[in-house]
């Protein structure tokens, strides 16, 4: 049976950018899916980075021991550390964001943001992520084979997106990727494209992640979206951390709305026949989430990458998971009404749909690889994806992509 092609979309979102990881280690078990480009913002391109160095340099073992590797030096850039043998006895989501929130440390680090610029730190700046990020092998991730590699970042001068591709990956590139401004000083360097030394800040604020590039003729119509910002919240926020975090939530949200708006369009003139059909690629968009999850979760926590965190976002598993016999193999059912929904066990994953307020009516596709085992994603028409927990393994092996 050929192999079901399929585009990614890796959202950023600092330390949560670890649900990630466990999502992908799901997909790279699976021989049947083939990952043939991804787009990657901030944690997403970092993620992006280690998964396309992985698979030139070996296999999907290596890119998933590449996975490892990273968010294990994302735990230690962290003091705040326990062994990893306690993490069974972590708290809950919401206990360790509360904990994270209160500490001394994110309140020193959120005072000093609010009133002292990266550049007053002179000769004692350093980018904690540059570490890590220099020590990615990019002839790896810049080779012409494998999945092709997009990495947004927002220029500082225009104010717009800039996507970075192919040999015009580097280090710098990942760096301006993940460049929060209010943490991190800009990112400079000659952009090939205009031929002058440029500053860039993180490409969240223009495109989380950008979709536009996986429309390419030769991609797969299929794009999968790792979705790490929670959409939707019930509860208004109240207090100043709220407020903030809520906040962070819908900018960093902002582009990725924009473009599923634009995609809904386009398949609209085309059932509409305003449009002739082939004149503009009519994608079917996925979602994988886990809303409930990171509602627990603040911007405290994307902040402050604690090793218990980071495992219980890997390992967010089917605590809640319901299998429901005798669901029909074809297209997914659809919610009604934003108050219903449908619960559908696929393999080893359950996902949840239901309705997108404002969107309308999204592009619907087959589920992705419905004959394998393992199924990860389900179509996202008029509805997204609610939750979708991975399990995940461990790499064996810790070196650098």
């Amino acid at each position: 049976m050929a192999k079901k092609r399929i585009s990614l979309a890796l959202q950023g979102g600092g330390a949560h950018g670890a649900f990630t990881w466990g999502v992908l280690d799901r997909l790279l078990d699976d021989p049947e899916i083939e990952i043939v480009a991804v787009s990657g913002t901030s944690a997403g391109a970092l993620n992006g980075a280690a998964l396309k160095a992985g698979l030139i340099g070996g296999d999907r073992q290596s890119a998933q021991d590449n996975l490892a590797w990273l968010w294990d030096q994302f735990g230690a850039l962290s003091d705040m550390r326990i062994p990893h043998w306690m993490a069974g006895f972590a708290p809950s989501a919401a206990t360790l964001a509360q904990g994270v929130a209160l500490s001394p440390a994110f309140f020193a680090a959120d005072a000093v943001s609010q009133f002292v610029s990266p550049y007053d730190y002179g000769p004692f700046y350093r980018n904690p992520l540059e570490r890590i990020v220099r020590r990615f092998h990019y002839d790896q991730v810049c080779h012409t084979e494998g999945p092709r590699l997009f990495i947004s970042t927002t220029n500082v001068r225009t104010g717009k997106i800039r996507v970075f591709t192919g040999a015009e990956v580097h280090t710098d590139v990942i760096l301006a990727s993940a460049c929060l401004p209010n943490v991190f000083r800009a990112v400079e360097f000659e952009d090939p494209a205009t031929g002058k030394v440029e500053a860039f800040w993180d490409g969240g604020y223009t495109g989380n992640p950008a979709l536009w590039p996986l429309y390419e003729p030769d991609f797969p119509d299929d794009i999968v979206i790792v979705n790490i910002n929670p959409l939707i919240r019930d509860s208004v926020p109240r207090t100043v951390q709220e407020i903030d975090n809520r906040i962070n939530e819908i900018s960093f949200n902002a582009s990725l709305l924009q473009e599923l708006r634009a995609i809904q369009f386009v398949r609209d003139l085309i059932a509409e026949g305003r449009m002739e059909e082939g004149q503009m690629k009519a994608v079917r968009v996925h979602m994988i989430a886990d809303d409930a999850l990171m509602n627990d979760l603040t911007v405290a926590t994307k902040m402050i990458p604690t090793p218990g965190l980071l495992q219980r976002l890997r390992k967010a598993r089917l605590d809640r998971r319901r299998h429901l016999p005798g669901q029909p193999q074809g297209r997914s059912e659809h919610a009604p009404d934003a108050e219903s929904s449908t619960d559908r066990q696929l393999g080893q994953v359950e996902v949840r749909c239901r309705r997108m307020p404002g969107l309308g009516s999204l592009p619907q596709g087959d589920r992705i690889n419905p004959a394998a085992s393992v199924h990860i994603v389900a179509p996202m028409p008029r509805s997204r994806i609610r939750q979708a927990r991975t399990d995940c393994i461990s790499g064996a092996s810790r070196r650098a992509p």
